[in-house]
């Protein structure tokens, strides 16, 4: 079961990229594929070829007339399932999660306003419709397998003539009852995700083109975050210049004291010279 608990996790992790009807196809995937098939399933087919019995001793004739009434044992069948449409989803996530980290870095350094955050979240988009797509068709093709390989009906009993029988035997199954309900279920349960998988792609497509040519961006949103970004430079090269404005005013100051001293220096100077002067022009006179 460990396998079990891996993909809800994942799939945890997945709800969260999800919308709605995403979520729903979520939850009959844990819910009515993968619980019950991990746990109800697991002990009506544990006994499926050991139980399956023949009338006759006819070494090779069981085994040959098994695999001609189940050319794929049912569980084998719905596990492959599982596995096969939950494959995208799982890169869907992982792109999802390296998408999201690489924003934080983003955010994180110069400016919010990226045109590769625009472009990563397109990727994004275009990857999920991908995602949905193939899931449809996955549950589209599994359940028109499910209904050419098994049909509606577990048979009691199954004749069978193939070689090396010597004649005709009739073969019975263990449990027909339980498995023809658990058949018709899980065909149910295929039929409800694939109709879950159309709405989804359908609502993805309409939110994706329609809604995007019917209400464009508008231009001011552009010009406020462009706006935006330009402040954002300014102040990045507004810190920058910081330490050579203050070296500037510093060295300024430093010149006007140097000035100020000199010329109150030559101010004193300029006085001393006309005391000395003023003697000798009084004495001339």
């Amino acid at each position: 079961m460990a396998e079990w608990g891996f993909l809800s996790s994942l799939f945890d992790t997945l709800q969260a990229h999800s919308p709605m009807l995403g979520r729903f196809w979520l939850l009959l995937m844990l819910v009515f594929r993968m619980l019950i098939l991990g746990t109800v399933a697991t002990d009506l087919f544990e006994d499926e070829q050991e139980q399956f019995t023949c009338n006759t001793l006819q070494p090779g004739c069981k085994q040959v007339c098994y695999d001609a009434a189940f050319p794929i044992s049912q569980y084998r069948f719905w596990v492959f399932h599982i596995v096969l449409i939950s494959t995208p989803s799982l890169v869907f996530l992982m792109y999802a999660m390296h998408h999201h980290s690489k924003k934080k870095e983003r955010e994180q350094g110069h400016s919010r306003y990226s045109p590769s955050n625009a472009r990563d979240d397109r990727h994004l988009r275009r990857l999920y419709m991908i995602n949905v797509m193939f899931r449809l068709l996955a549950e589209v093709a599994f359940v028109i397998g499910q209904w050419w390989l098994y049909g509606f009906q577990v048979e009691a009993q199954y004749p069978c003539n193939r070689f090396p029988c010597p004649y005709t035997v009739d073969c019975f199954t263990s449990r027909p009852m339980e498995k023809t309900v658990f058949l018709c279920f899980y065909f149910c349960v295929g039929v409800l995700s694939a109709l879950a998988s159309f709405a989804e792609l359908l609502h993805v497509t309409y939110k994706w083109f329609f809604l995007r040519g019917a209400f464009p961006e508008p231009q001011y949103s552009k010009q406020n975050q462009h706006n935006m970004a330009q402040e954002e430079s300014l102040e990045l090269q507004g810190s920058a210049d910081a330490p050579f404005k203050t070296s500037r005013s510093s060295s300024r100051s430093k010149a006007s004291s140097v000035h100020s001293v000199g010329s109150n220096k030559c101010s004193r100077f300029s006085h001393k010279s006309c005391k000395c002067k003023s003697p000798k022009s009084s004495i001339a006179v």
